[in-house]
């Protein structure tokens, strides 16, 4: 017997113990490396005539003895490289010829071949180094972690002479001569006793899904009893022409688990910096959790159509989370599992690309499919809204176009584009109104007193929706302004001098109701932005009165109270009555003012502190 060097032990027993973290990879590891092995084979036939035209991998299952066997019939190994790949762990046979066939530098990409003919030209796609799986020549000893010993028999192609790798894993390994008809490799485990993992290892049934779990999309047959259970070809290698819209619908609600269609597929062939295939699916329903910590993001990554990843966060912004689909791609560098990728330059190049390319289709989504893209936006919408808000409206930029509004203009969706298009010469700010809903929002006093003077609003119900406008502050160079903003100034010359005419007239009344309202806001005023009302409240400062519910109802959030500015119409009859009252009736005049307050903050969407009281002053008047 020979002993694994001294380093080989450690990293033997560091992958059986650490690196893998799932033990059922060890089926994928090896039916990658009998790919590789037939690649490299169907690779020689490019030159070597009299080469097998048919390949195949064969798995076995043996109760009796416990045993699974993975055979392929694809290049072999003599004694040497018996000794190399599997004596020495992380010696790769196949990282070896790609290398050899990069320093040969006669192509670019060795993966296709482009023939010329007349006029036309016809690409086709053969298996070269570039599309090999293995590079580290470590994942075959991830089947220690659930057999006690494995015998490797191989005949390389065109040798007269097999040979037999035998080891438990634990202290080194024989190579000894061995009886092979054919040329090809055959690994035989022996699995663990009485082991959960193990044991299911021996049901064929178990076998079939993990081979569809991980290596459906092998391009060989994968056979057990006679029967092959890989879908070979994925969808996604298929050209346009193979593939009807039907097919992918079936492919996205058999794999998403969806029972409806997906709203938007989108499909890529990539090719730059880095070579992928993209088969990306916009669902057209939220799924249940969508909105919750629970829901993971990412496309499922596979190199040359091996699933090396279910889910890679890293390929998709969250503002993308909503998105499922696949990325192919052989250009990707793997750490020596597998189940991690290097965050190297490759990664992030793919994950650059493709926030350009969904980016892309979306806009191209709003602008050709208009109905659809707003059926999109009701069910996803929210994800683009905290996009654009997020760490401090990085992507604001990327997404603001993306964007939908309902506006009090008609009741459909505007985006910020169409809003600023239409535009008067004299209005130089982009106006918002926030509420519980569309109509409590156009409601709004504010809202309607600008709506009156010809002015569109945009009408905002969602709590993000004023988080975004405050990280966007501008679009084209106009300004987001609330209605209920106190900087806003449309009223007409004759209103403000109205206003004017009233509050130095009435000076004694406006002090007087502050008085009776005490510290329930910061100051009184008159004012002709409201419309028919009789008053309405507005907050000082950024913070509006939604938002302050919003941030007041936050977990371990303090109470507290923006500083809010009481509005009265001095050409409304109540404040000729208010004025009335405080000069003949105080108990009429503080009930008087105690309802303006109130009316205000149920307009404004405001809580009352007192319900019972707002309508006991209700009553008084009523009876008086």
């Amino acid at each position: 017997m020979k002993s694994f060097k001294t380093e080989s032990k450690r990293m033997l027993e560091l992958m059986v113990n650490s690196i893998y973290t799932n033990k059922e990879i060890f089926l994928r590891e090896l039916i990658s490396n009998s790919s590789d092995a037939l690649d490299k084979l169907r690779f020689l036939s490019l030159t070597t005539a009299g080469l097998p035209s048919e390949y195949k991998i064969e798995l076995t299952i043996d109760k009796k003895t416990r045993t699974l066997t993975i055979s392929d019939n694809g290049i072999g190994m003599d004694k040497t490289e018996l000794e190399e790949n599997l004596g020495t762990i992380a010696k790769s046979g196949t990282y070896a010829l790609k290398k050899e066939e990069s320093d040969k530098k006669a192509d670019e990409k060795a993966t296709k071949t482009t023939a010329k003919k007349g006029k036309g030209s016809k690409t086709t796609t053969t298996t070269g180094p570039e599309e090999l799986i293995g590079q580290f020549g470590v994942g075959f000893y991830s089947i220690f972690m659930v057999a006690k010993g494995a015998t490797v028999v191989s005949r390389k192609y065109n040798a007269e002479s097999a040979y037999k790798w035998s080891s438990d894993g634990v202290e080194g390994y024989t190579i000894t001569a061995a009886q092979k008809d054919t040329f090809g490799t055959t690994i035989t485990l022996t699995l663990k006793d009485k082991d959960s993992e193990s044991d299911k290892l021996l049901d064929p049934n178990h076998i079939t899904s993990l081979v569809k779990k991980y290596s459906d999309y092998i391009r060989y047959p994968v056979v057990l009893d006679s029967k092959t259970i890989n879908s070979m070809v994925p969808i996604w290698r298929k050209t346009k022409a193979e593939v009807k819209s039907a097919d992918y619908d079936e492919f996205y609600k058999s794999n998403y688990r969806d029972f409806a269609p997906p709203i938007k597929v989108i499909t890529a062939n990539i090719e730059g910096a880095v070579t992928y295939k993209l088969l990306a699916f916009v669902p057209s329903q939220a799924p249940f959790d969508f909105y919750t910590k629970e829901h993971q993001k990412g496309l499922a990554l596979y190199t040359n159509s091996v699933l090396i990843v279910q889910k890679c966060a890293e390929l998709l912004p969250d503002y993308f989370s909503f998105v499922k689909g696949v990325v192919d791609s052989g250009d990707l560098s793997l750490n020596i599992s597998r189940e991690m990728l290097q965050q190297d330059r490759q990664l992030k190049a793919i994950a650059d690309s493709l926030e350009k390319k969904l980016l892309s289709e979306f806009k191209k989504m709003l602008t050709s499919e208009r109905e659809k893209y707003e059926q999109f936006f009701d069910v996803f919408g929210l994800a683009f809204k905290h996009g654009a808000y997020d760490n401090f409206g990085a992507n604001k930029a990327k997404l603001q176009d993306l964007l939908l509004f309902k506006s009090s203009k008609e009741d459909k969706y505007v985006t910020l584009s169409e809003y600023v298009s239409r535009l008067s010469d004299d209005q130089q700010n982009i106006y918002y109104a926030v509420g519980a809903n569309l109509e409590a929002s156009k409601r709004i006093p504010q809202a309607m007193s600008v709506i009156s003077r010809g002015n569109e609003v945009l009408l905002l119900t969602n709590p993000a929706d004023e988080f975004l406008v405050k990280t966007l502050g501008e679009y084209s160079g106009k300004k987001f302004v609330s209605v209920t903003n106190s900087d806003i100034s449309l009223q007409s010359d004759e209103d403000k001098a109205e206003v004017a005419k009233a509050t130095e007239k009435s000076a004694d009344l406006l002090s007087k109701v502050k008085e009776e309202l005490k510290d329930s806001v910061k100051e009184v005023v008159f004012s002709k932005s409201m419309g028919g009302f009789a008053s309405c409240l507005r907050n000082e400062g950024e913070i509006s009165i939604e938002m302050e519910k919003i941030l007041a109802s936050m977990p371990g959030a303090m109470p507290f109270a923006t500083s809010k500015i009481l509005e009265l119409n001095p050409a409304h009859p109540l404040i000729n009555n208010l004025t009335a009252y405080m000069q003949d009736d105080s108990s009429a005049f503080t009930t008087l003012c105690n309802i303006l307050l109130n009316q205000a903050r149920i307009l404004a969407g405001a809580p009352l502190d007192n319900m019972s009281a707002f309508v006991e002053d209700i009553n008084k008047l009523l009876c008086k």
